[in-house]
């Protein structure tokens, strides 16, 4: 392992906004994060999620647009949420947080009704393994147990494959769709938000790679 990724992982231990449950924790409900995010924000304000969060471009940018609304990145890879963290860290954002977990495991770290909203970035599109589709039912049956009645789900990513197969999700579970674009570049001028750039979008736009988006309720 080398020294820079060494380096985060101790950053990312003493950054107070960064939680990184043992795995023993990860499969138990009863840990001590379920119901309680607006006490470790220090206040009441709507929680939003983005699932796969890389070096968490979403949450950064979101968090400084919305400060009356609170964020969490949610990623396994502790090297490259260091970057959204260490964001965080120097410019003292209050309302972002981190949470270091494997996403199947997300229903132990969230109440009934306590998140507002979900946005996925890039995610692996899992290409031979549907189940792990972070949009596919087993999933949002997961998202189920802690999303708002009506909470809105974003999906930004780059398989033509996965937003195909979302929109089929979409429409066989009778969800209502909000937003549709297999080429964000062709949206409207009012949906501002899909001007924030993640890493892996930058790269994909660099080769000419469409990227799609789907906005839904659940």
């Amino acid at each position: 392992m080398g020294k820079d990724k060494l380096k985060r992982f101790r950053e990312n231990r003493l950054f107070r906004h960064v939680f990184q449950p043992a795995f023993e924790d990860m499969t138990n409900p009863e840990a001590g994060f379920k119901g309680r995010w607006n006490e470790k924000f220090g206040n009441g304000n709507p929680v939003v999620l983005e699932l796969g969060c890389g070096k968490g471009e979403y949450t950064v940018a979101l968090s400084r647009k919305y400060p009356d609304r609170n964020f969490i990145g949610v990623d396994i890879k502790g090297a490259r949420l260091w970057r959204g963290a260490k964001t965080v860290a120097d410019e003292n954002i209050p309302n972002a947080a981190f949470l270091r977990i494997r996403i199947e495991f997300i229903d132990n770290f969230f109440a009934r009704d306590e998140i507002d909203e979900i946005w996925i970035t890039f995610p692996d599109p899992q290409i031979n393994k549907p189940r792990k589709r972070l949009t596919s039912p087993v999933f949002l049956d997961r998202y189920r147990k802690f999303l708002k009645s009506g909470g809105i789900v974003h999906l930004k990513t780059d398989s033509r494959m996965l937003y195909d197969y979302t929109l089929n999700v979409i429409n066989e579970s009778k969800l209502t769709l909000l937003s549709s674009y297999t080429d964000i570049s062709t949206r409207n001028a009012d949906d501002e938000l899909l001007d924030i750039k993640t890493f892996f979008e930058t790269q994909y736009s660099a080769k000419g790679i469409p990227v799609t988006y789907l906005k839904f309720k659940l």
